[in-house]
């Protein structure tokens, strides 16, 4: 089931809207964010071996005490920070997780034939829960570098240009409901 675009954005920018301002970007700064809101730990891992040979590139799992994001090492770098925002976007969503035991994900066990199996057992997200992670990921890129206010400059003194109207025009988007 394919989601109305505007729909789907204005869903996404109300979830965005309760994780609160976001100053600067770094996929750091977000994670933390995230790890104190939900008052858990929150640890970025290599995706072990056997899920990445099946094709997964990102994967979110919680435990009973931390939350882990497992996301694709051989990648440029905007590409892992783009697949950690995916799974971020799963978490404020609060789309269902696997759930599994915390000596599972024990660091010297990241790489496990176990673990690898557990990761790939998970029920698939919906098509919707994919395009809500999806959007939201892009969204808090791009808020994240867009200006606090109309004239500002970000941090790196650029002007924000085009508005999102202009943006979805550009894109094909804009007749997209």
């Amino acid at each position: 089931m394919r989601v109305p675009y505007r729909r789907l954005r204005r869903r996404c920018e109300a979830v965005l809207q309760t994780f609160g301002p976001i100053p600067s970007f770094s996929v750091e700064t977000v994670c933390a964010r995230l790890s104190a809101l939900r008052g858990r730990p929150l640890h970025l891992l290599p995706l072990p071996d056997g899920a990445a040979a099946a094709g997964a590139c990102g994967l979110w799992l919680a435990t009973g005490t931390a939350d882990y994001i497992f996301f694709e090492q051989q990648t440029s770098r905007p590409h892992q920070e783009h697949i950690v925002l995916h799974e971020i976007g799963h978490m404020l969503f609060d789309h269902p997780s696997l759930e599994l035991f915390d000596g599972l994900l024990a660091p010297d066990r990241s790489d496990s034939p176990e673990l690898a199996r557990r990761l790939l057992a998970r029920t698939d997200y919906t098509t919707r829960q994919e395009q809500e992670a999806e959007m939201l990921a892009s969204l808090i890129r791009t808020v994240a570098a867009r200006p606090q206010r109309p004239g500002a400059t970000s941090s790196r003194g650029e002007s924000s240009g085009a508005s999102s109207g202009e943006w979805e025009a550009a894109l094909g988007l804009s007749g997209v409901r």
